[in-house]
């Protein structure tokens, strides 16, 4: 079963390491410009947020190329852009929702996490794990149980507050 990057925006500190990791290794320098995950700060909340290629299962990007440059990788479930193929005339980034195309000025092409042939440089990276690594079902029973123990604490606190 394909797996998706979570985030969990509440553990992220700021720290980049994801940004750092991603332009390194996929163009040899620490260039966050030239990473396919961005931190964006929440100054008003103090909140630090990892923006990052969903891998819409209906992907706007993928349907808005007029060259057809981004397809999904049927071993890892990416969607990738096919640098040979991108045109640089990002209506890519336009269509995305989540923001999570960036514009590779130099090269002139979209660019977009491609999740590192299925072992996410990032996950590694983050020494909170904020990102992680997940079966989509897994995910999703997680964060109901998360939910769950979070109603029976506020549950308790209200009875004891009552008493």
């Amino acid at each position: 079963m394909q797996r998706v990057l979570v985030v969990d925006y509440e553990k992220c500190t700021g720290c980049r390491n994801c940004e750092m990791v991603c332009s390194l290794s996929h163009f040899g320098e620490c260039n966050p410009v030239k990473s396919a995950i961005q931190i964006v700060k929440w100054e008003a909340e103090g909140l630090d947020v990892p923006m990052i290629c969903q891998q819409c299962e209906e992907a706007a990007c993928e349907a808005i190329c007029p060259v057809r440059a981004i397809r999904r990788n049927v071993t890892t479930g990416a969607l990738e852009i096919d640098s040979d193929l991108c045109i640089g005339c990002r209506m890519c980034m336009v269509a995305c929702p989540f923001g999570a195309v960036a514009y590779i000025v130099d090269l002139k092409q979209a660019f977009k996490c491609d999740l590192c042939d299925g072992d996410p440089l990032c996950v590694h990276y983050c020494e909170t794990q904020a990102i992680t690594f997940e079966i989509p079902a897994q995910t999703s029973l997680n964060r109901r149980r998360q939910v769950g123990m979070e109603m029976v604490d506020a549950r308790a606190k209200t009875l004891q507050a009552a008493r």
